[in-house]
């Protein structure tokens, strides 16, 4: 299986929705760091290779048709390039909405904290916070990371592989980019602001024990799924 849709947003971008709007379009199983979590064993140590330059996309996507949210969209380019006849698509918002939203989730000290000598910590320096290259609590120096990054990814890409969307905008944009028809369901929308956060607080942050941080990874996919239709 290869991929046919990268979805480049950064964490906090609607990447819920995308996984689930492009599962929706016949583009599934598609890959997300939920998706990481519910299978942490095989996919963990395959993304720290990645991030010391020894991908093996193959083993990482295998039964996946998409990706969408972190570890993929920090490697937007290498898998562009890596599957040259797949499309992308960016969804973006306000830099500083996007600032607040990921100081208080995937950012934070206690889920950080939670992760402290794991291998997910080192996943995640490797997948994510190394590709910053500096200070993650300075909104000055991260919404500029933000707005320059996403800048590169329309830059790079030629406008007919390449569509910005946000989930506001509906299904037409995207099915028509995708050349599939419009579902007769709502366009998904999942805020899992809230969810991750009662989560985080109730189990102090993504578990340590690989078998309680699978079932917290494939548990919490279900709960977002079904409210996104709900």
């Amino acid at each position: 299986m290869t991929l046919e849709v990268i979805a480049a947003g950064l964490g906090r971008n609607a990447t819920f929705s995308m996984k689930f709007a492009l599962e929706r379009l016949g583009f599934g199983p598609c890959h997300h760091m939920s998706e990481v979590f519910a299978d942490g064993r095989r996919q963990v140590p395959l993304w720290i290779e990645a991030s010391r330059g020894n991908p093996d996309w193959d083993a990482i996507f295998a039964n996946f048709r998409s990706s969408s949210d972190y570890p993929s969209a920090s490697y937007w380019r290498e898998l562009a390039e890596y599957y040259p006849d797949a499309r992308v698509v960016l969804t973006t918002r306000d830099p500083d909405d996007w600032f607040d939203s990921v100081s208080e989730t995937i950012f934070s000290p206690r889920m950080m904290d939670s992760l402290k000598g794991s291998p997910v910590e080192v996943m995640m320096n490797g997948v994510i916070f190394d590709h910053f290259n500096g200070d993650i609590t300075d909104r000055a120096f991260m919404t500029d990371w933000y707005v320059k990054r996403n800048r590169e990814v329309v830059d790079t890409l030629p406008p007919e592989r390449l569509l910005q969307f946000h989930p506001k905008m509906g299904w037409q944009p995207l099915c028509d980019f995708l050349g599939v028809e419009v579902p007769d369901v709502p366009f998904p929308r999942v805020n899992s602001r809230d969810e991750l956060g009662a989560a985080s607080d109730e189990m102090g942050g993504i578990p340590a024990d690989p078998d309680e941080a699978e079932r917290f990874g494939r548990e919490y996919i279900q709960q977002l799924r079904a409210k996104a239709f709900g």
